[in-house]
């Protein structure tokens, strides 16, 4: 099969497409024939490397978000027939333990995500267990299936079961051109909450401004944190949402509300950040931290993605064959949306 791979870790250029040998599926598992697969900010992690990843199997094919056809399955699997058009649940569970039988599946060590630490979809197949297929509704094509599928898992989780915003409550989100805060600000919207949304360019805030957010912050223009201290009548936020980590920790506790929330999903800025434990303690901020989300948070924020309700957000759609620029076009930030690689 063609496929995207890289067989070292580094930059963009030790992306390669050529031909892999097929999958083949084993029992309790489906071989997807992939139509569609988007990208994410991970795929740049995995193919960086780092201690994590260090002795990551090569050559790897990464790709979390997968949307294509039954091609067939393994022995004791059960799924939709051969022919299907189906998304897959990028959220893979290889065992059983006390998080995963209260349906908290993201905090099991037997966790995985699709393209991290196993084969993803950057390839004309791909094998992925049975039970984590979703058939596409008649009017989704495969680019505009495969967009929303981790990002906006990843969104669902950390605003609905973890930061748990209400109607009434504000939000602000740090960085609205990648591909989870977009989704953080429909189901924002969608959950009745006013969005202040934060991000580099006036472009970008008007963007932000079409998908719904109420109040765009530039903040190469100005502080942000005090911007939105000062439109909430300096009350401040319910809820922040970060994804940057070290540069946005210290104004994201400032533009807190007392008895805010901190909801916390990366640290693509830098892991380790610094903290005024006073203001913690003192307005009784909540901490909290989320990634990927259960099989349910999938089902429950996909029902809404198939009845429209929320939209997912697609910058360009390329050839898997320009894998590489598709990586170089989202290390450098110029992305509003999803970028998705079509085989």
């Amino acid at each position: 099969m063609k496929a995207l791979y890289f067989t070292e870790h580094g930059g963009p250029e030790v992306m390669q497409y050529g031909e892999l040998p097929d999958p083949q599926p084993g029992p309790g598992q489906a071989l997807v024939r992939v139509k569609a697969v988007a990208l994410n900010r991970v795929d740049l992690w995995v193919r960086e490397g780092g201690p994590a990843f260090a002795r990551l199997p090569k050559p790897h094919v990464g790709g979390a978000d997968v949307a294509g056809i039954v091609a067939g399955y393994g022995s004791n699997a059960d799924g939709p027939p051969p022919g299907t058009r189906v998304v897959v649940d990028p959220g893979v569970v290889t065992g059983k333990d006390e998080w995963t039988l209260r349906g908290e599946d993201s905090l099991s060590p037997h966790y995985h995500i699709l393209g991290e630490d196993m084969w993803g979809g950057c390839a004309d197949y791909v094998v992925v267990p049975a039970a984590n297929l979703m058939p596409i509704p008649d009017d989704f094509d495969f680019p505009e299936a495969a967009a929303p599928l981790l990002v906006y898992l990843t969104a669902w989780r950390m605003l609905v079961a973890r930061a748990r915003l209400q109607a009434g409550e504000s939000v602000a989100i740090v960085g609205a051109g990648g591909g989870v805060n977009s989704a953080a600000m429909q189901i924002a919207k969608y959950l009745g909450a006013t969005v202040y949304a934060i991000t580099s360019t006036e472009e970008k805030m008007a963007r932000a401004q079409a998908l719904g957010a109420d109040f765009a912050i530039n903040y190469r223009q100005e502080d942000w944190s005090k911007a939105v201290f000062l439109a909430t009548g300096k009350r401040g936020v319910d809820v922040v949402v970060d994804n940057v980590g070290a540069p946005t920790w210290v104004p994201g506790i400032r533009a807190l509300a007392r008895g805010g929330r901190l909801v916390n999903v990366g640290g693509t800025g830098g892991p380790v950040g610094d903290m005024d434990l006073r203001l913690v303690f003192r307005k009784q901020i909540s901490i909290l931290g989320s990634t990927m989300g259960s099989h349910r948070d999938f089902r429950e924020v996909m029902d809404l993605i198939w009845q429209r309700k929320l939209a997912p957000v697609i910058d360009r759609v390329m050839p898997l064959s320009d894998g590489r620029a598709a990586h170089e076009h989202l290390e450098r930030g110029d992305q509003f949306g999803k970028v998705v690689l079509a085989p």
